[in-house]
């Protein structure tokens, strides 16, 4: 049975709704609507134009409608008038494709005709910065090797309290914090769940942690590479596919603790790897992160090549536990629902065409890289992955032709803009043109 919004605003108090939906670069957009209108908008959606969002669209295009969905309502912990909505768009009585929730949605329906659904957890790394964003904002966080640093989190006590005390409160099983490899960054980790819930979450999570750090007079960036000497932003998502309460990758006999159809599903990952990086990595910032030389810490914890490995950091994909595995390529400015959307795409390709990952590497990839020159590399630049991506016959297939093209074209002009005023160049400092157009993130 549908959730009442309009009955749920009365038992809850909640006076306005934040009907919101993520456009392909990822920003979270929104309408605010008073509780009193909550019914129709739930019936017919809130409405949008396209053409002002990051949506292949002209001013020409009838408007789009947010539809929410009732499911995804989260009651702002820190200020309950208000309740968030994420929302499907429809235009002309159709779904929007070029959507992202749409999209991923699309994709869990191919999986769900095989009975399956895919759960997923996510690392959102993030810093805390100065309010003009060039440094960070504890200057008191200097060690070289800042990881787990205890001084340097209790400083921010308050603020990551605050954000946990949030998860807590909204029932999302909040485990552990902690202060990561950079100065003034910091990782949050909560419990994995359905990839529609967690995308859900992971786009709710950004605008709750940017919100609580403005709160205490600070700023929090995703952005993938702030600063040169730092270690970047990574999100990190873990996979795995289940059959109602079993886990479809568990093996227990095998050495990894995976079975073959997790072994095909991440060989659809390793395949499409480079193409999906213009999801994964979806920024011209992104590629400082990736094939990056070392940090002040000693090292990028980002990947260079396309390679799986049992518990290693080194790799793309590292397998921790039995039944999972863990995509290390994406970074803090993937889009929540594209990042879903991408690994559920590759990996249907894989378990369609029983797809060979081939044999794990147990090597430190950052010190053996040269001992394997055959091994795929991922690309140096933006422009690289979406030509890439273009060409990638299963994921137009999996997407949609448009779709792909849409994105592309929207990725295509960023890159224009930016080679009218800047070289990208990995060597020398980041541009201003990437602070002002990835800061916020």
């Amino acid at each position: 049975m549908v959730k009442n919004l309009s009955k749920i605003a009365k038992e809850k108090k909640i006076k306005y709704f934040l009907i919101s939906f993520v456009d392909l670069f990822g920003v979270l957009r929104s309408k605010l609507v008073p509780a009193r209108a909550i019914k129709e908008m739930q019936e017919a959606g809130a409405g949008f134009a396209g053409f002002a969002a990051w949506l292949d669209m002209s001013p020409a295009d009838s408007d789009m409608f947010g539809i929410p969905d009732p499911d995804s309502l989260i009651q702002l912990p820190w200020n309950k008038e208000v309740g968030w909505l994420a929302s499907d768009l429809w235009m002309n009585g159709k779904p929007v494709e070029a959507s992202p929730r749409i999209m991923l949605k699309n994709q869990i329906k191919k999986l769900k005709k095989q009975n399956l659904t895919m759960k997923s957890g996510v690392e959102c790394e993030y810093f805390l910065i100065s309010a003009d964003g060039d440094s960070i904002a504890d200057l008191r966080d200097t060690q070289s090797k800042p990881c787990y640093d205890q001084a340097a989190l209790m400083r921010r006590y308050d603020l990551i309290k605050e954000i946990c005390d949030c998860m807590i409160e909204m029932g999302w099983g909040p485990y552990q914090n902690d202060h990561e490899d950079a100065n003034g960054q910091f990782e949050m980790n909560w419990d994995y769940d359905d990839c529609l819930v967690t995308a859900d979450r992971h786009a709710f999570f950004k605008f709750m942690v940017k919100t609580i750090a403005e709160k205490h007079g600070l700023r929090a960036t995703f952005m993938p590479k702030p600063f040169e000497n730092l270690t970047g932003n990574g999100c990190h998502a873990h996979i795995s596919v289940w059959d109602g309460k079993k886990n479809k990758f568990l093996d227990k006999s095998d050495s990894l603790g995976l079975s073959k159809m997790a072994y095909n599903f991440l060989g659809g990952v390793i395949k499409n790897a480079s193409s999906l990086s213009a999801f994964f990595n979806p920024t011209i910032n992104s590629y400082r992160r990736i094939n990056a030389p070392p940090t002040k810490s000693g090292a990028s914890w980002s990947p260079s090549s396309i390679s799986y490995t049992g518990n290693n950091r080194t790799h793309m994909i590292r397998i921790p536990d039995p039944g999972r595995f863990e995509l290390r390529l994406m970074d803090g400015s993937a889009n929540p629902y594209l990042l879903q959307a991408s690994v559920l795409a590759a990996g249907l390709d894989g378990l369609k065409n029983k797809i060979n990952p081939g044999k794990p590497l147990n090597c430190n990839m950052y010190e053996d890289y040269k001992k394997y020159p055959d091994l795929p590399k991922l690309p140096d630049e933006l422009s690289q992955s979406l030509e890439k991506l273009k060409n990638n016959k299963d994921m137009n297939e999996a997407f949609g032709n448009d779709v792909i093209d849409s994105f592309i074209k929207l990725r295509s002009s960023e890159i224009k803009e930016f080679n009218q005023k800047e070289s990208f160049d990995k060597t020398k400092a980041i541009t201003k043109w990437e602070r002002d157009n990835t800061l916020d993130c």
